[in-house]
């Protein structure tokens, strides 16, 4: 009877969650099927794994979540940053998940050039700060590269353009990394080239270029916009081999530029500033040659007549080679006469000394003698140090016994037994004097102490933190006591008035004062 009554009280209609959340649904898509937006970026974290990105618009009162689909992602212009004015333009749906709804974004723009501008300009100072574009880190091109690395779209005028001009003024090896020159991955894509160059091995298979070019026509700012990405600055920065920056025309700039070593107000002018002309090399060479073979030839000339001067100023070698040469033929002469005298004196030397065995075995026997003589003295001195040794050895073993030894083994034990006896008298006394002093500070101690006043009849009150009650006028009535005794301590509680104390086990002590008159239990 009560779901009866229940159900007859209402006629609305019933529906599920689900229904609701469809037909809100269908009802904020008809009504908001395109719409433009304009807002700032709000929690923007970059694209989701799954390519699509999620953020919120908001102004200074309101707040709308956004999504932007993977497909979409890839047909914007720039990318989305955190804190940008943009304006989208989409469709506003709903969530039913979690009962929100939200703009699903089908083109993002900027909210006027000032906002990219003043993004590009808190950027600029941002890379700045960090020393990205300071000039004394920049460096020199090479005067001849061998290996040039482009770093543009494959299928535009620009690569064309510098493939030519290289080709006109000095053909060399190009190497083209393609890559997205507008959209969003644009910027990705040129640092991850700029990267990509500087990991090529100087032996590898394929050559690491000597320079780079990054390469793109003119544009919009929102066309050149990746060449602004953060990334990119970074990888042009720290990248070993030097870069040129070739974005846009002459008047366009963009963060490159400010990176790169040198910035090129063209493509065309960046292939020139890589290469020199290869016609007007060959003439200078050809100039300088000319000009150091009329350099060696006029040396030469005055080499040869300073050669020829000198020449007529020294003299001839039959005038050098004169006094020598009669100074050999005087020798010459004398060196012959000199060798018949030196070999007759000889001749004559040796004829005067006789040879025969007698005469050698005479002198092996003088020597023989001499050796013997020799060997006598030696033994007869060894055996004398020898036995001068044994004397010495057999003194010195006399003077060395263990008698001594123990004769000041006693004489310490004896020292040890005295010193040992003094010290037991020394700590005897010492016991003495401390033991009497200890009996004379005791009796002092029960001089002073309290404990002989309460003796001969006196009590001390305390009250009940323990703290001595020296006047009758620190008592407050009711306040509890403790007076001790000679013989122990009772417990008591001060009155006031006439009242006579109340008996306790112990007696209680009546304290007077002259003016106050109480009792103490």
């Amino acid at each position: 009877m009560n779901e009866l009554a229940t159900e007859s009280r209402t006629n609305a209609a019933e529906y599920t969650v689900s229904e609701i959340s469809g037909a809100l649904k269908r009802t904020v898509e008809d009504a908001f099927g395109n719409v433009r937006v304009r807002g700032e970026i709000s929690g923007y974290r970059g694209p989701h794994s799954s390519g699509h990105a999620y953020f919120s618009l908001k102004d200074d009162r309101s707040r709308i979540e956004a999504v932007v689909w993977k497909g979409t992602m890839s047909r914007l212009k720039f990318r989305p940053e955190e804190g940008m004015e943009v304006i989208a333009t989409g469709k506003l749906t709903t969530y039913p998940g979690s009962s929100k709804y939200q703009i699903v974004i089908d083109g993002l723009e900027p909210a006027g050039a000032g906002a990219l501008m003043a993004l590009l300009e808190e950027r600029k100072r941002k890379l700045a700060a960090e020393g990205l574009f300071d000039d004394s880190r920049k460096r020199p091109l090479p005067f001849m590269p061998l290996v040039i690395g482009v770093v543009t779209s494959p299928t535009g005028a620009v690569i064309r353009d510098i493939i030519h001009r290289i080709k006109d003024r000095f053909p060399l090896h190009v190497l083209v990394w393609p890559v997205r020159v507008q959209g969003e991955t644009s910027g990705g894509e040129v640092a991850g080239a700029v990267n990509g160059f500087n990991a090529l091995a100087d032996d590898g298979l394929i050559a690491r270029p000597d320079l780079l070019i990054v390469a793109r026509g003119g544009g919009s700012l929102e066309d050149l916009w990746g060449f602004n990405d953060e990334a990119l600055i970074r990888a042009v920065a720290a990248s070993h081999i030097p870069v040129i920056s070739a974005v846009g025309h002459e008047t366009d700039w963009t963060l490159i530029d400010l990176a790169a070593d040198r910035r090129a107000p063209t493509p065309t002018g960046a292939a020139e500033l890589a290469v020199p002309v290869k016609a007007e090399l060959e003439a200078t060479l050809a100039n300088l040659g000319a000009r150091l073979r009329g350099a060696v030839s006029r040396m030469i000339d005055r080499r040869s007549q300073a050669v020829r001067a000198a020449a007529r100023a020294l003299p001839t070698p039959d005038q050098l080679l004169a006094l020598p040469r009669r100074r050999f033929d005087e020798a010459t002469s004398r060196l012959g006469r000199a060798l018949t005298v030196a070999t007759e004196r000889k001749r004559a030397r040796l004829s005067a000394v006789r040879l025969s065995p007698a005469t050698l075995s005479r002198r092996i026997g003088e020597t023989r003698r001499h050796l013997d003589r020799d060997m006598l003295r030696a033994d007869a001195a060894l055996r004398a140090m020898v036995r001068e040794r044994r004397i010495r050895f057999d003194r010195t073993q006399g003077r060395l016994s263990p008698e001594p030894l123990v004769r000041r083994q006693e004489a310490y034990g004896h020292q040890l037994v005295a010193l040992e006896r003094r010290g037991t008298l020394a700590i005897g006394r010492r016991l003495e004097r401390a033991r009497t002093g200890l009996s004379q500070a005791d009796r002092l101690l029960a001089t002073l102490s309290h404990k002989a006043v309460l003796a001969r009849g006196f009590a001390l009150v305390r009250d009940s933190d323990g703290a001595v009650l020296k006047r009758a006028a620190d008592l407050a009535t009711g306040a509890s006591l403790s007076i001790e005794f000679a013989d122990g301590t009772a417990n008591a509680i001060a009155t006031s008035g006439d009242a006579k104390p109340r008996q306790v086990a112990k007696p209680a002590a009546k304290i007077k004062e002259p003016g106050n008159q109480g009792s103490l239990f």
